[in-house]
């Protein structure tokens, strides 16, 4: 302990953060990035080369092979005439091979090239070649120029392969390179808004800058193709963009945080709901980004993703008393009882209080069909513990219903996150807030009658069910296991010891923590090796674990320890910008603090903590398409070091995974993933457009933020 204790002080020198009682965000409207994308079928013209600018009323224009399409009254209307070329106006540096153009409107123009950049600073003066230097020894040689511009501020712009270049208005110059957050450098054009803002295209993808910030915009869910060859930004601030495979249009729309909310339930509503229960499961597109054929299938953790969807609505309630998040809620419980319900009265039933992962229409193919040898392939291939059994899939006793066994321990983890808050927050009446209990009653007493292990209609403990002290703490296959499922039954006992107040889960604690030290196993809930490492679907158990353990515990030294845990665990998830993760630490630690034999210290969330929180929540795109991602190529990227790869045995792949130059993941709109389960620090993710990812990844922080009071409704009239 004294060595935990001086490493965590030393963390604490060293970073030399500052603890602050945020004051909440005021849910005021932003600007929503969209995009909307137009092929050359949709132009109506033959695709070419392709060149884009504004006519003399701000309307886009495009010019492909032969003909021309101007953007007007909200679609795209072809013109006869000749094609345009961009810059076509400006008098060309004489003998000096430049192709990059552009003017600030009040008489100066600028060129770039293979011959380097060039200034015409009045109308018909002549070109004098620019020099970039910054004064302090810091220069560029400013040859073979691949963009040029001028910001609406009069500030030059100009790339080439070292970085891009900005010369204030008073004369002085900045470099952006890699590492200072610059993501690439095979620049093709430039373009600037009235905002600020300074669009830059690449060979891969498109820059915007602004106030400082850098964003990032690649792949299908922003461009039609990654080569940009044009651009121009109208009077909005949106960019329209010429690919080879048409024009993307990326826009912005002033949006709260609650109209976000919104938009992703009435999609929930319409597209996510499986069976008469309403579990929340993935959704597959029948042809990429098409949402209007979708198909609805069962997935190992519906119970989770149910748990987590629910455990929003009941945030959601108690923090506006919207009968329709109560409602919702509701519904959440009588899915998730109906996996503890349809398990029973059949036989091949097991031991009362099993929860079922999954169910599905009995109509629909036997999902049993060449199970099993799938699972001895798995075990003897894969996983040496894996349950090779039969079925898998048991008929309900009313042969409605295929349920899935072998329940995991992530899906107990959701499950004993919402009931609590479920029967606290959204249940009105002593019946409802009974029915919750008899839930969580009969589960818990299923693993205590079990030696604190979850067992399926085999007689034995699903593969990832085991809880018990004689496999945590003795058997060498869950050492890796030991601290995060120990975490995990403390929480299910105190739930129920909160829930019901019976002694015998009291007790059970209290034999765990004294026979079998639980408590100190907890401590190190993962195996990991730093920032980066281990598995994120453990991270997501772990913070459930954690809440429910520091806001329901009476146990005052145990609360006392695992606050330590749970700093020391959350400051490894820190560069995560997780919302979730981050209020719910901040739920359990903010304002408290840590009183060792080293004096008194404060474990609040650092600062910034709710700033990065609420950026993530504003960045997540509406569109939830599972469009891939590449990032590998950018130069902003530092990589995470071998030993700190997810799996132990599989060293990471250099140049695979890593952050940015500020030590923060890439931000949720330039990259994808279905669940808070999901690597972020992996540059490149899959993904082709068949797949559509649920809302329920913004509605639980964001819902968790409204009742905790780190975000509120804006004053009414506002």
């Amino acid at each position: 302990m004294k060595g935990v204790i001086v490493r965590l002080i030393g963390l604490l020198i060293l970073c030399r953060w500052v603890w602050a009682e945020a004051p909440p965000h005021v849910d005021q409207p932003f600007s929503q990035e969209m995009v909307s994308h137009y092929t050359w079928e949709m132009l109506g013209i033959e695709p070419g080369v392709g060149s884009i600018d504004l006519d003399a009323e701000g309307r886009p224009v495009v010019s492909g092979r032969n003909r021309v399409a101007r953007f007007e009254a909200g679609k795209w209307q072809r013109l006869e005439g000749a094609a345009i070329g961009v810059g076509s106006e400006v008098s060309r540096p004489q003998g000096l091979r430049v192709d990059q153009f552009a003017s600030d409107g009040l008489g100066r123009r600028v060129a770039g090239g293979l011959d380097g950049l060039y200034e015409q600073t009045q109308e018909d003066g002549p070109w004098k070649k620019v020099t970039a230097s910054d004064g302090k020894g810091r220069s560029w040689g400013v040859e073979d120029v691949l963009a040029v511009t001028y910001d609406s501020q009069g500030n030059l712009w100009f790339g080439v392969e070292a970085g891009l270049g900005q010369r204030g208005r008073d004369g002085q110059w900045r470099f952006f390179e890699g590492r200072d957050g610059l993501p690439y450098n095979q620049f093709t054009c430039a373009a600037a808004g009235e905002d600020g803002s300074v669009w830059v295209g690449c060979r891969i993808g498109l820059i915007r800058y602004r106030e400082g910030r850098w964003y990032y915009r690649q792949g299908r869910r922003w461009l039609l193709d990654d080569h940009v060859k044009g651009m121009v930004v109208d009077s909005k601030n949106a960019a329209w963009v010429v690919t080879d495979a048409g024009v993307s249009r990326l826009y912005f729309k002033a949006m709260s945080l609650h109209q976000k909310a919104e938009y992703y339930e009435r999609e929930i509503d319409r597209l996510f709901r499986r069976t008469e229960y309403g579990y929340i499961a993935p959704v597959g597109l029948g042809a990429s980004g098409d949402r209007s054929q979708v198909s609805q299938q069962d997935s190992d953790n519906d119970g989770l993703w149910t748990s987590m969807y629910g455990a929003g609505q009941c945030f959601a309630y108690a923090a506006t008393k919207d009968r329709r998040t109560r409602r919702r809620a509701k519904e959440a419980f009588e899915a998730l009882r109906f996996l503890q319900v349809v398990t029973q009265g059949s036989k091949t039933s097991p031991p009362k209080g099993f929860v079922a992962r999954t169910i599905r229409e009995s109509s629909l193919p036997d999902p049993n069909q060449g199970r099993i040898e799938r699972d001895r392939a798995r075990q003897e291939t894969v996983d040496r513990l894996w349950k090779v059994y039969q079925p898998r899939w048991p008929l309900s006793a009313d042969g409605r219903w295929y349920w899935k066994g072998d329940t995991s321990s992530d899906e107990l983890d959701g499950h004993y996150f919402f009931y609590p808050l479920y029967h606290d927050l959204v249940a009105e009446t002593e019946t409802e807030r009974e029915r919750v209990r008899t839930v969580v009653r009969d589960l818990t007493d299923h693993l205590l009658q079990h030696g604190f292990n979850l067992v399926d209609h085999d007689g034995r403990p699903t593969r990832w069910g085991v809880f018990g002290p004689q496999s945590l703490n003795r058997d060498p296959n869950w050492q890796v296991e030991r601290g995060l499922n120990s975490l995990s039954m403390l929480g299910y006992l105190t739930v129920a010891a909160y829930l019901t107040d019976e002694p015998r889960f009291h007790n059970a604690i209290e034999r765990l923590k004294r026979q079998h030290a639980y408590d100190s196993n907890a401590m190190v809930p993962k195996v990991q090796r730093g920032i980066g490492s281990g598995n994120q679907s453990d991270d997501e158990m772990a913070f459930m674990g954690f809440y429910n353990l520091l806001r329901y515990s009476k146990d005052r030294a145990l609360t006392e320890r695992l606050s330590e845990a749970f700093y020391q665990y959350w400051t490894l998830e820190r560069p995560e910008i997780n919302p979730f993760f981050n209020f719910a630490y901040a739920a359990c630690a903010q304002g408290r603090r840590l009183e060792s034999i080293w004096g008194s210290h404060e474990i609040g969330p650092w600062q910034d903590w709710l700033q990065d929180s609420v950026a993530t929540l504003k960045a997540f795109p509406l569109d939830r398409v599972d469009w891939g991602h590449r990032n590998s190529h950018r130069i902003d990227l530092i990589d995470l070091p071998p030993q700190q790869s997810i799996d132990l045995h599989s060293p990471n792949a250099p140049g695979s995974r890593g952050t940015r130059v500020d030590g923060r993941v890439l931000p949720v709109n330039e990259r994808f993933f279905n669940h808070w389960n999901t690597d972020p620090f992996r540059y490149d993710t899959a993904g082709n457009g068949r797949g559509l990812g649920c809302g329920t990844v913004f509605l639980l922080p964001y819902y968790m933020g409204l009742y905790h009071g780190y975000i509120k409704a804006p004053p009414a009239g506002d």
